[in-house]
């Protein structure tokens, strides 16, 4: 059985569904609260890997959805410093195993080492509790 790190947002019920998923699959999850670690850009930045910068957003997140945080002006510096001030505006959930890491539950390094496949009409990284938000790069 593999052993995943799961940073989640306390009480997101996109959050616990993935866990079901993961459990269901015989994996062992470490729950940490995202909004809880102390992140720095050296522990936060492994997350995000090759995504484009606007894909590291939870564009759920009250401050992405109004615009008052223009996900798609920003470089990495300032999304790290605006991430690291208010975690809410980290897309998750952040995923380690080992040493592979991903944010978002979508294929990605984490998932595909543990062999989890999402059907193609399964989206389990959108919140359920509302309707899915605009991806980055503009449009809505």
């Amino acid at each position: 059985m593999s052993a995943v790190i799961f940073y989640e947002k306390p009480g997101c019920a996109g959050n616990a569904a993935q866990k079901a998923l993961l459990r269901r699959q015989g994996f062992a999850l470490e729950v940490r609260d995202l909004l809880a670690a102390p992140w720095t850009p050296e522990t936060l930045r492994p997350f995000l890997g090759e995504m484009a910068v606007c894909d590291w957003f939870n564009l759920s997140a009250p401050r992405v959805k109004s615009g008052e945080v223009p996900i798609n002006e920003l470089d990495e510096h300032e999304a790290l410093a605006m991430m690291i001030e208010d975690p809410l505006l980290i897309r998750r959930p952040l995923l380690q195993t080992g040493q592979l890491r991903q944010a978002g539950f979508e294929a990605g390094a984490v998932l595909e080492t543990l062999g989890v496949s999402l059907a193609g009409d399964e989206d389990l990284q959108a919140c359920p509790m509302e309707d899915r938000p605009a991806r980055c790069g503009g449009g809505s």
